[in-house]
């Protein structure tokens, strides 16, 4: 696996002084990466950063990113699978050569949010996004008040970066409740035990009734005390003008 980043790493390298210098309208990009434990490899094409479809190593079919996509265009999925088998050939090589020595294990950075403003009541989608870690094999649980979740449970493919770590999205579709509190529990190689991101709603209250009434009461009640002090201090200056008295009298 160590001799996969490396070879990634390098051609990101030697690649990004040319392509520094070119402008470009469109990107088609396409990576492949395969490794000793599940998931064993992916092809993964994109176009402006924007997955269209990824094949899936073990499984060995086409998964588009939006179903209506295969409708405008096709992929012979039999490339794919033949660069699985170089690169697995070449793996072996690389491990036999580096006398098995293991890839440095480098944990994620996780985040955790909802896709829309949260709204009491009002179904929405909870993000758990994990980034800069490697290699590409992660284990995602689901917690709703310390407990784990399954259902309504999503996930998008491992995301290949240029600095040779991976990005990989989770989703939880779930009902904003103030009393609930969410969490994503991330195993990954690079921790000695899970990594626990919470998360719960933050709505801000509306002013009670009784809130109202106060605020009411406090400002007429600085109102007059301000309508007091005017009128005092009207009065005492004029008992301290003395132009002001001859013209009284």
């Amino acid at each position: 696996m160590a001799a996969v980043r490396c070879l990634l790493s390098l051609c990101a390298l030697l690649l990004a002084p040319w392509l520094a210098a070119i402008q470009f309208d469109h990107v088609e990009s396409q990576a492949v990466f395969v490794q000793t434990q599940k998931p064993t490899g992916e092809y993964i094409f994109e176009y402006d950063k924007d997955e269209l479809f990824h094949v899936d190593a073990d499984r060995k079919e086409v998964e588009w990113r939006n179903p209506a996509f295969k409708d405008l265009t096709t992929f012979d999925i039999q490339g794919a699978l033949g660069n699985f088998a170089v690169m697995k050939t070449n793996l072996e090589i690389w491990m036999k050569r580096s006398n098995n020595t293991p890839a440095t294990n480098v944990p994620p950075a996780v985040t955790v949010f909802p896709k829309e403003p949260v709204e009491l009541g009002q179904p929405n989608i909870l993000v758990c996004f994990m980034k800069d870690f490697f290699p590409p094999a992660i284990n995602v649980t689901w917690l709703k008040n310390t407990q784990p979740v399954t259902a309504g449970v999503g996930e998008a493919d491992f995301f290949p970066v240029q600095d040779g770590s991976f990005c990989k999205f989770h989703y939880l579709t779930f009902v904003a409740d103030p009393d609930d509190v969410y969490a994503c529990s991330v195993e990954h190689w690079g921790l000695t035990e899970p990594m626990i991101t919470m998360w719960a709603p933050e709505v801000p209250t509306l002013p009670s009734e009784a809130a109202d009434t106060l605020v009411c009461v406090l400002g007429l009640a600085v109102g007059i005390i301000g309508i007091i002090m005017g009128t005092v201090l009207i009065i005492k200056g004029m008992k301290h003008n003395p132009s002001h008295r001859r013209r009284m009298k």
